[in-house]
């Protein structure tokens, strides 16, 4: 079996291809660029280095959300463009889930922190047990004063890991009453390798869609959706 993954849900902009138990390629950048102007070059530059035909993978996993609204759209335009040209179905992979992957095997609680900003972050927890991924608290959009408070009440060791950690590493430190490190720069950011690892298990249990399926799982409106909102119950009231 061979996996495309792609990941462009956060500041990393993340392609890798994964076949069997075999990471073959991963193209990964955490710079000021946009993703538009980064996924599919750096695509185009592991099928050049790998020589790999694309019409050969199985599937496209993608990190199907949370996260930045541009950057999902950008991920999920990619993909499902690939597989309808490509004829291949797509792999939703939720984010959080993906990042956590990334510390397959970890004896600690996983707490993966993206900013979600206004005091927010996406998250989730999960175990490693029984060599796959448990899923305590799904994921998703919350305060980070209720995020700790939940792994407080866990009683673990946990490992926080995400974009969000530099933004409230401060209040993790102030107010997490349980064990707790933080995961090292190689491992605490978005990898397309995680995802289209995670992808393999998904699609043994048949988890696929089709490319006009596919829609990114945002968890909650944009900023321009909710002030659109606003705007409507307000001309309300004044009606």
């Amino acid at each position: 079996m061979k996996i495309l993954g792609l990941d462009s849900s956060g500041l990393v902009a993340s392609v890798a291809v994964v076949e069997e138990d075999n990471l073959l390629a991963e193209y990964t950048v955490n710079y000021k660029k946009t993703h538009s102007q980064t996924l599919l070059p750096m695509l185009d530059e592991i099928v050049k280095m790998t020589e790999l035909d694309l019409n050969t993978i199985d599937a496209i996993a993608i990190a199907g959300g949370p996260g930045s609204f541009t950057g999902l759209r950008i991920g999920s335009a990619t993909a499902k463009g690939l597989g309808f040209v490509l004829g291949k179905p797509l792999i939703q992979v939720p984010t959080v889930e993906g990042l956590a992957y990334n510390l397959w095997g970890s004896s600690k609680l996983v707490c993966p922190l993206m900013d979600a900003r206004r005091n927010q972050v996406y998250t989730g927890l999960y175990a490693f047990a029984q060599e796959s991924l448990q899923v305590l608290i799904p994921q998703c959009a919350v305060g980070i004063d209720e995020i700790i408070s939940r792994v407080n009440e866990r009683d673990c060791p946990v490992v926080f890991l995400g974009d969000g950690v530099s933004v409230f590493r401060m209040f993790i430190e102030d107010n997490c009453q349980v064990s707790y490190s933080f995961a090292p720069a190689h491992l605490n950011k978005q990898r397309a390798a995680a995802v289209a690892a995670l992808g393999c298990i998904y699609y043994r249990q048949g988890k696929l869609q089709t490319a006009a399926q596919h829609r990114p799982d945002y968890l909650r409106l944009s900023q321009a959706e909710r002030e659109r909102l606003a705007q409507g119950k307000s001309l309300q009231l004044k009606d």
